[in-house]
């Protein structure tokens, strides 16, 4: 049975289940349902899709990152050494289940990277005028791929309206074992590279 995390805790990956090499990180999230009526249909100027994009950022024993190529993203679906790939842009967030899929392989991870990051931000966000408020129903999810279990899950419930970007959560290297962290933080970067420079400071 999967672990229900909430923000801010910690939980184990491989300790715990032995053997495991690789996961699927999925993120998912769904547009609001517009308002329904006279009035908000008169002055509503209709669903304008929101194209949310999920990231993961590769970084060092101190969080640092040290090169653009350990961005993994939808325009650089894999990291250098291949054991990071993203599966590929979702552009509108409707459908159940997973909009974004990262696979990892753990045991091929790099010994100078330490943590994997996992970001996500509306693209063009303030140009469109659109924020988390306009998004229901985000989560991350760690899965086994091998047996197809899903091995943990964080519900981000908190109100982030006025937010851009999210820090979801991060898988992290500690005494030669994965765990994962669950983040939810929001923040106001108006972009990717925004985020990104948070990290090469």
């Amino acid at each position: 049975m999967a672990v229900s995390l909430r923000k801010g805790q910690k939980v184990d990956l491989t300790k715990t289940n032995k053997g495991l090499q690789n996961i699927m990180v999925g993120l998912g999230w769904d547009p609001i349902e517009p308002k329904k009526g006279f009035w908000s249909n008169l002055f509503s100027s209709g669903n304008q899709e929101i194209d949310c994009d999920a990231s993961v950022l590769l970084l060092d024993s101190v969080g640092k990152l040290r090169q653009l190529e350990h961005v993994v993203y939808y325009d650089q679906l894999k990291s250098p050494c291949g054991s990071v790939r993203h599966q590929g842009d979702n552009i509108t967030g409707d459908g159940e289940g997973d909009d974004e899929q990262i696979s990892i392989a753990l045991n091929q991870i790099p010994q100078n990277i330490h943590r994997l990051v996992f970001i996500v931000n509306i693209y063009d966000g303030q140009k469109r005028k659109q924020d988390f408020g306009l998004i229901q129903n985000a989560f991350i999810r760690v899965v086994n791929p091998e047996s197809n279990q899903e091995l943990l899950r964080f519900n981000l419930t908190e109100n982030y309206a006025g937010k851009t970007a999210l820090i979801v959560g991060e898988v992290f290297r500690q005494d030669n074992e994965w765990h994962f962290e669950a983040i939810g933080q929001g923040t106001n970067d108006a972009m990717l590279i925004n985020v990104v420079r948070r990290y090469q400071e």
